[in-house]
């Protein structure tokens, strides 16, 4: 018998990751809450406008959250009070559904909010009028429900396991420390190694990467800083994410170093380089200064069968180096080296 592919959708429709199923639960107590909450205040109506706050203020931090509750709720009270206001001028004319639209659209843009209100305003204007419901005691009815939603939506964040985003940023922060150390010892290989114009390009590609990988660490931190704000769990976390902050601003100077010095080698480079007697004494260097970045790393908890880290737990980087005189045509890329590599040490024992 045939077997049937798996059916798979579009790349377009589909999330790089899923949501935390946390978060998935914590969206459906919220709901399910809001709506028995309304039924039991306000038992005219079904409470489809608690049910949809609810829905979208779980976030996946409690500062979101909050935002998501203004945002809603605002574009709540502004569109129900336009559908009011139309509906009693005009009736209920079927297109005066559509008026009460535009004019929510204008008014949004009007008054410069926020996406997540300028599109609830329409969409809350829409939905009283197509409900055929425009007497004043029912736009409050829904104002009230809507408030019911927002705050369960934020209760909830607050009351399960608040978020907190530390995770992602040591982990950003963990491999664009492991990446400096690794060009540190490409560089290492190369000041002691013939090199191929390919090798020295490639080298120039792999150092380049760095930025992107700092930005998403600092990212990451962001994220991390978003998660805590309103946070009660924030006083257990804030001193792991401070550290995390502080090594990224003190290998922030240092990703600079290791493109310039790759920049250096990769413009200056000739074959005669690999025979000046002090470039073994620098690329000694380079690696004692890789083995010393990684003792700046965050600590990862280890399995039973990890495998030991690759260094030991003192820093060895040397702080004075000799170099005998160079050839007239490499002064210059040794003493950029040099500078630079003084400037990293420095910033590895905080100085």
């Amino acid at each position: 018998m045939k077997r049937l592919p798996a059916l798979r959708l579009p790349s377009f429709l589909r999330a790089p990751s899923r949501v935390p199923l946390l978060q998935v639960v914590k969206t459906s107590v919220a709901t399910v809450l809001a709506w028995l909450l309304a039924v039991l205040l306000l038992p005219s109506e079904l409470p489809i406008f608690a049910a949809i706050a609810a829905l979208l203020v779980v976030q996946p931090s409690v500062n979101q959250s909050f935002g998501k509750a203004v945002e809603r709720s605002v574009g709540v009270i502004a569109g129900v009070v336009i559908a009011t206001l139309i509906g009693l001028v005009f009736s209920t004319h079927a297109w005066v559904i559509l008026l009460a639209i535009v004019v929510s659209i204008f008014f949004g843009w009007a008054f410069r909010l926020a996406p997540g209100s300028a599109n609830q305003i329409p969409i809350s204007a829409m939905l009283v009028l197509a409900l055929g419901a425009t007497t004043p005691g029912y736009a409050l009815d829904r104002i009230v429900e809507t408030l019911i939603g927002a705050a369960l939506g934020v209760i909830v964040n607050v009351l399960i396991v608040p978020p907190v985003a530390l995770a992602p940023a040591e982990r950003d922060t963990g491999l664009l420390t492991s990446e400096l150390a690794s060009s540190l010892e490409r560089l290492a290989v190369a000041l002691t190694t013939p090199q191929t114009r390919q090798s020295l390009d490639r080298l120039m590609i792999e150092a380049r990467l760095l930025r992107p990988m700092r930005e998403s660490a600092a990212s990451s931190i962001r994220l991390g800083e978003e998660s805590l704000t309103l946070n009660p769990r924030k006083s257990a976390h804030r001193t792991r994410l401070e550290d995390t902050s502080r090594l990224l601003t003190r290998l922030t100077p240092i990703v600079t170093r290791v493109i310039g010095m790759t920049r250096a080698l990769h413009d200056h480079y000739d074959d005669s380089l690999i025979e000046e007697p002090s470039m073994h004494s620098i690329a000694t260097e380079l690696r004692r200064a890789a083995h010393d970045l990684l003792l700046l790393a965050p600590r990862v908890e280890q399995t039973a069968d990890a495998e030991a880290p690759a260094t030991d737990e003192l820093p060895v980087l040397t702080s004075q180096l000799t170099i005998a005189r160079p050839h007239p045509e490499h002064w210059l890329l040794i003493g950029s080296l040099m500078e630079d590599l003084r400037r990293i040490h420095e910033e590895i024992v905080g100085e």
